[in-house]
């Protein structure tokens, strides 16, 4: 059954102020992924064009992506994600786009034996500031268990923690 949220209670005008906010690139979740790996040695490109999709912090020499994914735009399993009720084709549509353009590449990806790892925006979220420092280390210490496997796995981390990744693995152009 889908989730689906009450109507939007912002007029059109504040609907589309709030959406001009909403930024791709250098978002709070991924500052603070990459100030962790900047702080412990770890050196890395950002949005490398080479790259299908351009992820959002690549280690060329390890063949290793990081993209730190937003549980709405990107359709998470988590209690953050929930089809918007207002211009619900039109969302369904986006939303549906983006998993699909997803799939592609990171399908792309693993063809080039690269691995990856989706950072869900939940793992940030309710991070009770007594608990901030703890938590990052915790996060960390994930991202590292990644970036030094010798392995090819995909993998996600969410505020479960870290799983090997199966929603991409076998992704074709359906």
């Amino acid at each position: 059954m889908d989730n689906i949220c009450n109507m939007d209670v912002h007029s059109p005008e504040q609907r589309s102020y709030n959406m001009s906010k909403i930024k791709g690139k250098d978002t709070k979740p991924e500052l603070l992924v990459r100030r962790w790996l900047w702080a412990n040695g770890y050196r890395y490109r950002l949005h490398y064009k080479r790259l299908p999709g351009k992820p959002d912090i690549v280690f060329p020499g390890r063949k290793k992506a990081i993209v730190v994914h937003g549980c709405f735009w990107h359709k998470h399993n988590c209690q953050y994600f929930k089809w918007p009720k207002s211009n619900a084709v039109f969302w369904r549509q986006k939303i549906e786009d983006n998993i699909h353009r997803d799939k592609k590449n990171f399908a792309s990806l693993i063809a080039s034996n690269w691995a990856y790892l989706i950072i869900w925006e939940c793992t940030f979220k309710n991070i009770k500031h007594s608990e901030y420092t703890e938590k990052l280390q915790q996060l960390g210490d994930l991202i590292k268990k990644f970036l030094t496997a010798d392995n090819d796995q995909c993998m996600e981390i969410d505020a479960k923690g870290i799983h090997k990744l199966t929603m991409f693995s076998e992704a074709s152009d359906e």
